[in-house]
């Protein structure tokens, strides 16, 4: 799953830094694009901290 969630979060980060080269910041896109990847890095840090956690 961790694998998964890095390939995600690495398409999609692509795909904003692409944006930002086109697009105006606050076009819609964008910022749909950003919260994807927000999320996915929300998802990516509680599936790190858990592995940690349990780890101990």
């Amino acid at each position: 799953m961790e694998k998964k969630l890095l390939k995600r979060i690495e398409v999609l980060r692509k795909r904003l830094n692409r944006f930002a080269l086109t697009r105006n910041l606050v076009d819609s896109e964008v910022v749909e694009v950003s919260q994807q990847l927000d999320n996915l890095l929300n998802q990516y840090q509680k599936v790190s901290t858990y592995k940690q956690l349990s780890f101990w």
